[in-house]
């Protein structure tokens, strides 16, 4: 990111404490990265206008409100013109069950994971993008059936600790 300030260790640890509890105080927060709350305030300010922290939100527990299935599926294009990426990725986001959509390498052109009811709905889901022919040549799904541990934090100090 052009023009965006460096990071030095405070601003990552204040990443890392408000990816744990994004509600906490600045009182809070200052006491946790070892700052007085007033330049603690300021460097959160100056993380969210160069955009590190991009939003704030609850991560929900689906489980309480019903249950669910989670669907990884392997997409694959008929073309691969720019164009045929574009009309898949436009029509892809607009599906309100599609929680991620990733381009990849490989054996396959798009990693897309589902969040439905059930298999019924998923298949339904799917029977809807293939009608609209966005451009899929073939799809496999593999129907989550159960997730030992799911990450939500990223791991900052490792990925972007200072080389010594």
């Amino acid at each position: 990111m052009t023009g965006a300030p460096k990071l030095d260790r405070i601003d990552l640890n204040i990443l890392v404490e408000l990816q744990k509890n994004g509600r906490m105080t600045n009182v809070a927060l200052a006491e946790a990265v070892g700052l007085s709350p007033s330049p603690c305030l300021q460097r959160v300010k100056r993380l969210e206008a160069a955009r590190y922290i991009a939003a704030y939100g609850a991560t929900i527990n689906l489980a309480k409100l019903g249950q669910t299935v989670m669907v990884f599926t392997e997409m694959t294009l008929h073309d691969h013109r720019r164009e045929d990426f574009v009309r898949f990725e436009s029509f892809i986001r607009t599906v309100d069950e599609v929680m991620e959509c990733h381009l990849v390498s490989g054996g396959y052109d798009y990693l897309v994971r589902f969040i439905t009811r059930g298999v019924l709905h998923y298949q339904e889901v799917m029977d809807r993008i293939i009608e609209r022919n966005v451009g899929i040549a073939n799809y496999f799904s593999y129907i989550v059936l159960k997730s030992p541990f799911v990450r939500t934090e990223y791991p900052l100090t490792t990925l972007f600790r200072e080389e010594d």
